[in-house]
């Protein structure tokens, strides 16, 4: 019953963040949406040599530059991301989640994913909406741990880094966010 409840409030968002957001199906929004991507990968990049040691493993990146999150007992979060393989464009994504429970606040923060298997990355292509939490390991990895993280041990499963957290809601996460590709 509460999965169900989740997964009706995540689309309810979904469509009211999809409403208010830039939709990015026009070529200078998107090409935006990439410029914004690429600079915040290279922020990561520059902050966090995990990060930077990963990427030239990774064979794809899902990179969402800003994510907006807010709640007051019912929450929700949304943001549009590029997917680079070998440093090209390869799709745009969007994710969405919505939450319930003792939360108020706002918060807007960033995240990349990478990629470590062709495997891995061939169920992103595959899925129709993918929630993170279901299908394969995501290994979160955020500002504190970042910086001591260790490149030597990950070859395979998807790694998380957020960066440049914002606001007044507390514990940032995307599990439970539903990833989709955007429309084109």
């Amino acid at each position: 019953m509460k999965a169900r409840i989740l997964n009706l409030l995540t689309a309810l968002f979904a469509l009211i963040a999809v409403g208010c957001s830039s939709h990015s199906s026009t070529s200078s929004a998107r090409a935006d949406l990439e410029s914004k991507s690429r600079a915040a990968l290279d922020h990561l990049y520059s902050t966090t040599p995990g990060a930077a040691a990963l990427g030239q493993r990774a064979p794809g990146i899902l990179v969402f530059p800003s994510i907006l999150e807010g709640g007051f007992i019912f929450g929700g979060q949304y943001g549009e991301g590029v997917l680079f393989e070998n440093g090209q464009v390869t799709g745009f994504y969007n994710s969405a989640a919505a939450s319930f429970g003792l939360q108020a606040g706002v918060d807007k923060f960033g995240y990349a994913m990478f990629f470590m298997s062709a495997k891995d990355l061939d169920y992103l292509h595959k899925s129709d909406g993918w929630e993170v939490g279901v299908g394969p390991n995501v290994t979160l990895v955020d500002e504190g741990v970042a910086a001591s993280f260790s490149s030597s041990t990950a070859k395979k499963g998807i790694y998380a880094f957020f960066f440049q957290q914002r606001g007044l809601l507390a514990g940032v996460t995307i599990k439970g966010a539903k990833i989709s590709r955007s429309r084109e």
